[in-house]
């Protein structure tokens, strides 16, 4: 027997490491957003000024689900990657921009800082690029696994600029509080 491990544990090995990537960054983007008390049911983000183009709510819940387990599923390809050329500054390049991005939530949602938000967000995005280019010279995969997460980021950077161009003193607005009289 020539070979030093199986098919087989090489597939289990990549599926060690997504079991662990999936759950892992999917509750880290779940934990952003609750502490941040992101998104509708946030009154000052509700009180903001949104463009007409503004997708529903229900939609950004779904799309970050599926792009935090598709970008699991792609770093998982890199840590089973081992000893490929460059795999160190990829995980690194991934680990920079992923933090970042749990970081956008709250500058924007609870810090209320939208101007912030949108350097952020678009550092985030030059990462992202950077880090899907640097898993393609490793698993083409893991790169075309990066793809639907650089699409909503250049989605959510235009986005964070409306928002960012509707709401000049976005961070001084104040929502309206809520009454618990009846108006007649």
């Amino acid at each position: 027997m020539s070979e030093l491990a199986s098919k087989g544990q090489l597939r289990m090995s990549f599926m060690r490491w997504a079991l662990l990537t999936v759950p892992a960054i999917l509750f880290l983007g779940l934990f952003s957003g609750r502490v941040s008390n992101s998104g509708f049911g946030n009154p000052w983000f509700e009180a903001l000024a949104k463009p007409g183009w503004f997708p529903p709510g229900w939609l950004f819940g779904l799309v970050w689900s599926i792009l935090y387990i598709l970008i699991g599923i792609a770093i998982a390809h890199i840590l089973h990657a081992r000893g490929a050329q460059g795999r160190a500054g990829a995980i690194g390049l991934f680990s920079v921009q992923l933090v970042l991005n749990l970081f956008w939530t709250p500058v924007f949602f609870a810090a209320h800082q939208v101007t912030a938000a949108l350097w952020l967000i678009m550092l985030i995005f030059i990462l992202a690029v950077a880090t899907t280019v640097s898993f393609k010279r490793i698993r083409k995969a893991a790169a075309l696994l990066m793809v639907p997460y650089l699409v909503w980021l250049a989605f959510a950077t235009v986005l964070a600029w409306e928002m960012d161009r509707l709401n000049p003193d976005a961070e001084k607005l104040i929502p309206p509080s809520a009454s618990a009289q009846i108006a007649l």
